[in-house]
């Protein structure tokens, strides 16, 4: 094809990420777009100059010829968005988490096989140069065999409210919304271990903490005062692998601690860390080293957002294998569901075997 016609279904805060990466990449026209919201609607689509916009995907799919479409609502509807546009014969990016749920999430990756199209998932993180970075070493060896992980990302006060803290469309905090990023990455980075069992528990003590005198810092277009906070600001979680690895996980909206996103790995020949900068530590000449590597004039180098972007048109075009496919959406979202089981009920929750 000579361009990847790209319909976007949702035209909020992440659609406009997207955009700006697909009007970068010559190979995508930039098709058309819907949204629910009106202004919302009309906003994006003039300042990206869409002329062909929808109120409804409905609409969209029976009006216009694409060849993919890009999920960016709300979670409790990436099933059914997805799943409509792979029925109508188009590839699909969807924004993580890939689904509501894993029954949701099976359902589409279900769906994909059925119209022989790619669903893929924007787990972004594993498209940053500190992810190429650290994979290269990896898989070079020099980590030797990786057992243990620490998936941490805590916001101080980063609550966002809107849809983001109602459960009814979200379906959960900062373990649905924060943790996949991390949960996702270091797994990833581990080599894509399938997960055995979950532990966790869950708090909602601060809440969204609208009496503090600081900004959350970012907030839905579309947040309204009414709307309900009814999502954990805090979760904890060790998530067991086949392989014998663990990964302990530390997620927040809300805390009185340091805000922090970091992903470490610690394996039999050195460990490392990304967190801002880059790091490794490991042994030389029988003395403990941290070594650096130097990224900041790295060759092939973009945003991890027009990485992700273009490989999803590199994937459409060319066949090349998918760095994020729905098989992984549905593990992690296997892992979600877990937590917030666990949490619930107070014990662990053991895997099935098919995720």
């Amino acid at each position: 094809m000579e361009k990847v016609k790209v319909g976007l279904i949702g035209a909020g805060n992440i659609a406009n990420v997207h955009l700006d990466s697909y009007r970068k990449n010559p190979q995508v026209e930039i098709a058309a777009i819907c949204d629910i919201n009106p202004a919302r609607l009309k906003e994006t689509a003039d300042k990206y100059g869409i002329a062909r916009r929808y109120d409804s995907l409905a609409e969209m799919l029976r009006a216009e010829t694409l060849d993919a479409a890009d999920v960016c609502v709300w979670n409790r509807y990436h099933a059914e968005c997805a799943i409509a546009a792979l029925n109508a014969g188009l590839h699909v990016l969807c924004e993580k988490p890939m689904a509501y749920s894993l029954a949701e999430a099976r359902g589409m990756a279900a769906a994909a096989i059925a119209a022989g199209k790619l669903l893929m998932v924007g787990f972004v993180s594993r498209f940053s140069d500190d992810s190429r970075v650290a994979m290269d070493f990896i898989e070079k060896g020099y980590l030797g065999d990786i057992y243990y992980a620490k998936a941490t990302y805590l916001r101080r006060h980063g609550n966002p409210g809107g849809w983001f803290s109602d459960r009814s469309r979200s379906g959960g905090g900062p373990v649905i919304d924060l943790g996949v990023h991390v949960i996702d990455h270091t797994r990833y980075l581990m080599g894509n271990p399938r997960p055995v069992s979950v532990f966790a528990a869950t708090f909602d003590k601060l809440g969204k903490r609208d009496n503090l005198k600081t900004n959350v810092g970012w907030i839905p277009r579309d947040a309204r005062p009414e709307d309900p906070c009814d999502v954990e600001d805090l979760a904890v979680a060790l998530i067991r692998y086949e392989n014998g690895s663990a990964t302990l996980l530390e997620t927040s909206y809300s805390l009185n601690g340091e805000g922090v996103t970091r992903k470490e790995l610690y394996g039999t020949k050195g460990g490392i860390s990304l967190a801002g900068e880059l790091k490794i530590f490991t042994e030389l000449n029988d003395y403990m080293v941290d070594v650096t590597p130097q990224t900041a004039n790295l060759k092939n180098t973009k945003g991890m957002f027009d990485a992700e972007i273009d490989h999803f048109v590199d994937c459409i075009c060319n066949g090349t294998p998918c760095l994020s496919p729905a098989a992984d959406g549905v593990t992690i979202m296997a892992i979600l569901d877990a937590v917030y089981e666990s949490a619930r009920t107070g014990h662990e929750v053991i895997l099935e075997e098919n995720v």
